[in-house]
């Protein structure tokens, strides 16, 4: 809660709920005011997409590196990798309720990736594979709760099909930048990472 406070976005960490009465960052009294300059937005626009994949530093350095010698834009280049994460994967085909929660069930091996159990989360999904809860998961209280929660969510999406019925989803096709979230402006990142 204090993370989603800080950037003054909802990342989705309890189910996508709002439980937070006001988005004053935390320590500040809700009226004051603060001085905002490139550099502090730029910063915290690093921190949002940091906190809402749920990412640590390095690792998110290391997936800027990644998308800079790739061909084509960087900040695209960054989200998408950002998105294929195997965790995200999950998340997105409702196959959890949080990317917390998508994360623990990959580390546990109740997730497979092409028939094959894969307990790294930030595995890099590749279009066309398929995305399974394995079978002795199947069963388990919390996917069929997170089976219920997408069914009300419904946050469909073109580049995943996700089976509800199966409990499997596609990953059809990288995604474009309308399908990614509205609220980041990923220049900034890589004006903040320019600079280094």
């Amino acid at each position: 809660m204090r993370q989603a406070r800080r950037v003054g976005l909802d990342l989705e960490f309890k189910t996508g709920v709002k439980k937070c009465r006001h988005m004053a960052p935390p320590g500040k009294a809700e009226g004051a005011r603060t001085t905002r300059t490139p550099y502090s937005d730029q910063l915290r626009m690093k921190q949002m997409i940091r906190f809402y994949y749920g990412v640590q530093e390095k690792q998110f350095r290391n997936y800027y590196k990644k998308a800079e010698r790739q061909e084509g834009s960087t900040g695209y280049n960054l989200l998408k990798l950002l998105e294929a994460r195997l965790d995200n994967i999950v998340y997105r085909l409702g196959l959890a309720t949080t990317r917390q929660e998508a994360r623990q069930m990959v580390s546990h091996g109740h997730i497979e990736v092409n028939g094959r159990r894969v307990t790294v989360a930030s595995y890099q999904v590749s279009v066309g594979d398929v995305v399974s809860i394995a079978e002795k998961a199947k069963k388990h209280t919390r996917v069929l709760v997170a089976i219920q929660m997408a069914q009300q969510r419904s946050k469909s999406t073109d580049w995943l099909d996700a089976n509800l019925d199966e409990l499997k989803g596609i990953y059809k096709a990288d995604p474009q930048m309308d399908d990614l979230p509205p609220e980041f402006s990923v220049n900034l990142v890589v004006e903040l990472y320019s600079k280094c």
